[in-house]
């Protein structure tokens, strides 16, 4: 069973950090040259249709694994030992991708325009950046770079 969990977790991860990287380096230099907007907002309508059911497949087969592999759930935020560690770093990812996400939908998005056009970039390129050490972090399940 862990298996198939795991495919469908590092599929779902294709998704997301594959969206994100094809956002942040083709569609947000475009629209940040045309200072449009529209630009981003057209590609986060059709993204958003594959990349939150993406995200939320991630976050539940996430928490099945780590529970798999770490029973105890108070142990996931000990950061003792490696697979602790792992997780922790996982869920610290998480929650900054939450953030950040909140804080585009909720501030900046509502009042999008070519001013807050840089403003949403930047937040955009950290999404970016967090979906990438999300899969470094998870290659290091498996003898990756954390070790």
């Amino acid at each position: 069973m862990y298996s198939y969990v795991l495919l469908i977790h590092v599929l779902a991860a294709t998704v997301w950090t594959g969206g994100h990287l094809v956002l942040a380096l083709t569609v947000l230099p475009r629209a940040l040259s045309a200072r449009d907007p529209r630009i981003l907002l057209a590609f986060e309508s059709r993204f958003e249709r594959v990349g939150m059911p993406a995200l939320l497949i991630q976050v539940a087969s996430g928490l099945w694994m780590a529970h798999t592999l770490l029973p105890d759930f108070s142990a996931w935020f000990s950061f003792s030992g490696f697979p602790a560690k792992l997780i922790g770093f996982k869920l610290t990812l998480l929650l900054l991708t939450v953030l950040t996400a909140l804080d585009a939908r909720l501030r900046i998005i509502p009042r999008l325009s070519a001013e807050t056009l840089p403003s949403l970039a930047y937040r955009i390129v950290l999404v970016t950046v967090l979906s990438v050490l999300f899969v470094v972090v998870g290659v290091s399940f498996r003898g990756g770079l954390l070790q």
